[in-house]
């Protein structure tokens, strides 16, 4: 196993692999939450470590890129989720994130750390465009989480509003006939121009409303569709239109 940076644990500086790294998350899940992941659709290896544990990790380690690309071919739920976390953005290669996202381990993983890690990188926009061409699902729905993330932290003097008006008519005309992925991913895209491109804010209003409820398969679990209008509505009141993220990862 690759050696990862030396941190301080304890009472003293050790190296961490990736087998100790994968043994320590072992020992932080829990059976309970291992379940919740499974009916939110990960796959085994799951180990059901809480998302706050992950960001203790995180903290004390910080970026580890090497450590970061070992985990992922791990292909455990959790040490994908922590390999997104402090993975270093600025080295990700077009065949690193390509990578990523054949070996997600469920869509959840694509969808939010490829795409986070995709849109730091300096390839998430010719990555996120060609993506969410793909006649794979899991594929075009990361591509369209791409895109929602870049709109979220990218500056709107550095944002095509052409395009992004583009897509938001494409989304109007197609969501309700396309797989159950890549719906969720084009409402989330809506929410996001409406939240966080100011100049957009209004069309995407329009075009939540022309869309209205859209229908995704949640699986086993209690989780609902956000509406895009409602969401967009609330972000006006909150006064936080075009406020941007500092980071796409959460």
């Amino acid at each position: 196993m690759t050696q990862g940076t030396p941190f301080i644990l304890g009472h003293g500086t050790i190296s961490m692999t990736t087998a100790d790294m994968v043994k320590e998350l072992q020992t932080l899940g829990t059976e309970s939450y291992r379940k919740v992941l499974m009916n939110h659709g990960a796959r085994e290896p799951v180990y059901g470590v809480k998302i706050s544990d992950l960001k203790a990790i995180q903290k004390r380690v910080k970026k580890d890129h090497q450590l970061a690309l070992d985990l992922f071919d791990t292909g455990a739920y959790d040490a994908q989720y922590l390999a997104g976390l402090i993975a270093d953005e600025t080295r990700m290669t077009q065949k690193d994130l390509k990578h990523w996202l054949a070996r997600g381990n469920c869509p959840a993983i694509c969808g939010s750390i490829v795409a986070w890690v995709a849109a730091e990188s300096r390839h998430g926009h010719q990555l996120a465009q060609e993506w969410i061409e793909s006649k794979k699902e899991n594929t075009a729905h990361t591509g369209w989480e791409t895109l929602s993330s870049l709109v979220a932290i990218t500056d709107d003097a550095d944002l095509d509003l052409s395009e992004l008006t583009s897509l938001l008519k494409r989304v109007e005309q197609t969501i309700h006939q396309l797989p159950n992925h890549v719906r969720y991913g084009m409402n989330d895209f809506v929410i996001a121009v409406g939240t966080y491109v100011r100049d957009l804010t209004e069309l995407a209003i329009k075009t939540g409303a022309s869309i209205g409820v859209v229908s995704v398969d949640m699986g086993d679990t209690a989780c609902e569709v956000p509406s895009a209008l409602d969401h967009i509505r609330k972000a006006q009141q909150r006064g936080t239109i075009g406020k941007k993220r500092k980071s796409a990862k959460c």
